[in-house]
């Protein structure tokens, strides 16, 4: 019985010990931002750019001068839960702009870092 309640202890723990990490971490709101827009970055550059008919170097140097505006963009089409431990963030995301189609994408934040779940084209 007491290593029952030994193990038992332990564990309870180690289990508090992990929330209060995960607490700690839970990345906010400002942090989604600069992610979400470094990323939408990388992805433009790396596809956008090749399919475009003008010159790659100035392709990237056009994308990184509307980055301010695309953290803009997503800081006011984004919503969080927080659920204390960890936090999901929705991001809706249309450009005012023709063919580009509308997406919505789903992050979990927790330990400081992020991972996009789901992404739907609309």
């Amino acid at each position: 019985m007491k290593k029952m309640n030994a193990i038992a202890a332990v564990t309870g723990t180690v289990l508090v010990g992990l929330g209060v990490a995960m607490a700690a971490t839970n990345p906010g709101p400002e942090s989604y931002h600069d992610y979400a827009s470094q990323r939408l970055m990388e992805y433009a550059q790396e596809n956008a750019c090749d399919r475009l008919p003008i010159a790659k170097g100035s392709c990237v140097a056009a994308i990184g001068s509307v980055q301010s505006d695309i953290e803009d963009i997503i800081r006011r089409n984004t919503q969080r839960q927080n659920f204390l431990l960890w936090s999901v963030y929705k991001t809706d995301l249309s450009l005012p702009l023709p063919l580009i189609p509308a997406y919505q994408f789903e992050t979990v934040g927790a330990f400081q870092s992020f991972y996009t779940y789901e992404y739907k084209k609309q």
